[in-house]
């Protein structure tokens, strides 16, 4: 075996080596304990199938919550409000184009208005790194263990952390797949959870 290929395959083998300690390296430390109150700003992205044509959209948010009550702004990437969403324990209202809409449910209701399930009732959890298993656990997340399926069929990955190396690590990036969901197919939802100001 001539020299140039022996220190290809062990620059190979040095790469591989490399990927599997930093996977294995990886934080276990959990999320921080669940907030009643929490203010949030961030990026959306939506990719869904709808009557074979493939949609996409993509906004900002900001995500104001407090004991029993959770508001919610869309808006255009340029900044401009496309609709706001309010929560109660009650009742869930959203108002869009000078419209307002409201229901009980305001995971059907985002797919009624909006054309696809915003899950606003997930998120809640989702955006401190916690969620329910499909078993009905509650599943707190860490770099290390950042995957999970939901009660409700929702594949979530927590893929990228504000500090990955905190005691007690914040979601960024998150990432969220459901098969179908009404008329809805293969829908993918792209958080990214901007740092506080």
């Amino acid at each position: 075996m001539s020299l140039t290929r022996r220190l290809t395959l062990l620059a190979f083998a040095a790469a591989l080596a490399g990927c599997a300690t930093s996977t294995a390296n990886l934080s276990s430390a959990t999320v921080g304990d669940y907030r009643d109150t929490i203010d949030l700003s961030g990026k959306l992205s939506v990719n869904y199938q709808k009557d074979g044509r493939q949609e996409s959209i993509t906004g900002n948010f900001n995500w104001e919550q407090r004991p029993g009550a959770i508001d919610v702004a869309l808006m255009s990437p340029l900044g401009q409000t496309v609709a706001t969403i309010n929560v109660t324990p009650t009742a869930a209202t959203l108002i869009q184009g000078g419209q307002e809409r409201t229901a009980s449910d305001i995971d059907s209701l985002t797919q009624e208005t909006l054309g696809w399930p915003l899950p606003v009732s997930g998120l809640r959890d989702w955006l401190q790194g916690y969620a329910l298993d499909g078993q009905g656990q509650r599943f707190r997340a860490s770099p290390a263990n950042n995957s999970v399926t939901t009660r409700d069929g929702w594949r979530l990955r927590f893929v990228e952390w504000q500090d990955a190396s905190a005691p007690q690590p914040a979601p960024r990036l998150i990432q969220a797949e459901r098969a179908a969901s009404g008329d809805i197919t293969d829908l993918a939802i792209r958080i990214v959870i901007l740092p506080a100001a």
